[in-house]
Formats: structure tokens, sequence, C-alpha cells
């Protein structure tokens, strides 16, 4: 089985998620999609992991929650992606992708909201479709056959 790491490696530096969503865009397109899913769905599970989806929206990565979502998605962790997207509506729509206004939205949000969906975001992330790891090196293996 491959690991996912080893696709998303050789692109951490390609995506820049510090100078605004334009240059994160661009960069992100750059990569393969494989890979750039796999990056945004790590830098997701790592911040939540870490701080819960107040963490990942105070920083810099907020910029890549829509492909965060889509991420889970592909790597077969709806429900994971389903509560990303919960957290991602609790900002408003159409997404800000501008941090600034993210972070406004962010202060606004019920401190409550965020911590019930952290709590099924930790059961989830390791349950669904046998854990984060394991779905993403499945579609890593997946990607790399195409």
């Amino acid at each position: 089985m491959s690991d996912y790491w080893s696709i998303v490696e050789p692109f951490w530096e390609a995506i820049n998620i510090y100078e605004g969503p334009e240059v994160f865009r661009q960069t992100f397109d750059s990569v393969p999609k494989v890979s750039g899913l796999l990056f945004a769905a790590h830098l997701c599970q790592s911040e939540v992991c870490n701080g819960g989806f107040r963490q990942f929206f105070s920083n810099s990565t907020g910029v890549l929650a829509p492909e965060a979502a889509e991420g889970f998605r592909e790597i077969g962790q709806s429900k994971v992606a389903i509560l990303i997207q919960s957290a991602i509506g609790l900002l408003g729509s159409p997404y800000p992708r501008d941090r600034e206004e993210w972070q406004v939205r962010l202060r606004q949000v019920r401190k409550g909201s965020l911590d019930l969906l952290d709590e099924e975001f930790f059961v989830l992330i390791e349950s669904e479709n046998g854990g984060f790891q394991t779905a993403a090196d499945g579609y890593s293996e997946r990607g790399q056959n195409k």
C-alpha cells in the first residue's frame, strides 16, 4: 500500500497558503490534484486535531477549507467532509477566502457550535473508512494507479 505522505511531500513547499487566496489557488492548481487534495486534508486534520476548528480557521490554513472538504470526500471520509462543510457554513456563504474576513466572521460564531463539530471530528477522523491514515493511503494508491 502507498503512503499518502510520499505524494504530498514533493509538493509541500509548492502550495502557498500564506499570501492570500489568489496565490493559494494558483499554487494549489499547479500540483497534481491527488497531491493537492491530500495536502489540504492533511493540514486540516493536523490543525483540527491540534486545536479544533477554531485553530484551523484562525490560521492561514483556513484558506483551503473547501479543498479540505473535497479531499476528505475523495479519500472516503464523507462524514468528516460534511463536518468541515458545516464548519465552513458557520462562516457564511459564500465562504470568505480572505483571512481577515473569515477571522472577523469566526469571532461571531458561538464557541459551542465549533466545539460540537470538534468532538464529532475527533471520533470520525480515527474511525471512518479505517481512519485518516488508512483512507489517505488508499486514495494515494488509487490516485497513483490512474
